[in-house]
């Protein structure tokens, strides 16, 4: 199996300079850049906040990076640690070195990670294919995950025709004049084209080969043992997830989680009702310090 990888060198310099850019105008505040060796490549995470306490560490869904969180920085850096990752083998700061085959090798790469970063115990925010990525860690390495905070995350159910539909009419809606976006926006269901500099970073990425493995749906058994507190934040639109079904599987196979669904939300759930995700974040991350 092969690893993520730009396709020549010319596709990643057009990438770099379209992050750097990005990166100064979305988070212009401070940050610091740590660069981590694992067993699957160095992987790029951001702190903020206080250098002390329990930290909120950020996944981003499947062709992102920290800066698609980057509306969610000074919120949730006012009274904790905030850990922001480019996840190892998505287009951004870090590099890839090994595969990454599956769930159970996705997990291993975050608790190399948490553990090179000398984080005993954190919170987990991950979205779509990050919280797939937070699922499989908490359930094969439970103790170092505090709690969960899970935005209409991947593997809950099987991904259908509808999702792809969705995702394909969202990335060419992305590539419309800025102008007619807000329309394709609502038409599509799918806010996150808004962001003008995120759409042109997701552009700069199309020389990007993503290889990660597919979110395979997590089985009865796997949700059973998942053990830390955990909210899963559904959107009520969801291209993904059928949200009432998905609500019912959870409270059937993991009872002590909670599970809320965000109404008028969709796949997009982050730029769809940013307040209800920050909200959800900081109420799990206040149980755990509690």
């Amino acid at each position: 199996m092969r690893i993520s990888e730009f396709k020549n060198g010319q596709a990643e310099d057009r990438f770099r300079a379209a992050y750097e850019r990005a990166l100064t105008q979305l988070w212009p505040g401070q940050r610091t850049p740590v660069d981590v060796p694992t067993g699957f490549g160095t992987t790029r995470v951001y702190r903020t906040g206080p250098a002390h306490g329990q930290p909120i560490v950020l996944l981003p869904g499947s062709g992102g990076n920290a800066l698609m969180w980057h509306g969610y920085f000074a919120r949730l850096s006012r009274q904790h640690p905030v850990i922001a990752v480019d996840t190892v083998g998505e287009p951004g700061a870090s590099v890839q070195t090994a595969p990454i085959k599956d769930g159970r090798d996705a997990a291993d790469w975050l608790e190399e990670l948490l553990a090179a970063l000398d984080v005993p115990s954190a919170h987990v925010a991950g979205c779509s294919y990050g919280g797939w990525i937070a699922l499989h860690h908490q359930i094969r390495h439970p103790g170092r995950t505090a709690g969960l905070t899970l935005v209409d995350t991947a593997g809950l159910a099987d991904v259908g025709r509808r999702f792809y539909t969705w995702l394909i009419l969202g990335g060419l809606a992305a590539l419309a004049p800025r102008a007619l976006r807000p329309r394709l926006a609502r038409a599509v269901g799918n806010s996150a084209i808004l962001e003008t500099e995120l759409m042109a970073l997701m552009r700069a990425s199309m020389g990007f080969r993503r290889r990660l493995p597919l979110a395979t749906t997590l089985t009865d058994e796997e949700l059973g043992r998942l053990s830390a507190p955990a909210l899963f934040l559904l959107g009520e639109r969801s291209a993904m997830n059928d949200a009432r079904a998905v609500s019912e599987r959870l409270h059937r196979l993991a009872p002590a989680a909670r599970v809320e669904i965000v109404p008028d939300a969709g796949h997009s759930l982050p730029t769809d009702d940013p307040a209800a995700v920050i909200k959800g974040i900081l109420s799990m991350a206040a149980r755990q310090a509690g």
